[in-house]
């Protein structure tokens, strides 16, 4: 049996030269083809977008503690003053 290509859908836009100039000069950048680019930058800002309107749902009580938990102060971690403490690589 023959693989077969997937079904693909195609999507034409009216683009003014100067958009077509920036995709492209950002394209060449990440080292893409313009379609490339255009493709990978619509999905990453669609699935931005749908992320920022996730809703999480829960009980009053849930809600409270969660709250509360993001008004609290941070406590403090070994690993992250560890961290903050050691030299930087670069000095």
């Amino acid at each position: 049996m023959v693989p077969t290509a997937p079904v693909m859908d195609s999507v034409e836009l009216p683009v003014r030269p100067e958009d077509c100039a920036l995709f492209d000069r950002a394209a060449d950048v990440r080292g893409l083809e313009r379609t490339q680019f255009i493709l990978e930058s619509a999905r990453a800002a669609a699935t931005q977008v749908i992320l920022e309107q996730t809703v999480f749902e829960c009980d009053r009580a849930a809600y409270d503690r969660f709250v509360a938990r993001l008004d609290a102060p941070a406590e403090p971690s070994l690993t992250l003053r560890e961290t903050l403490d050691a030299p930087a690589p670069w000095q």
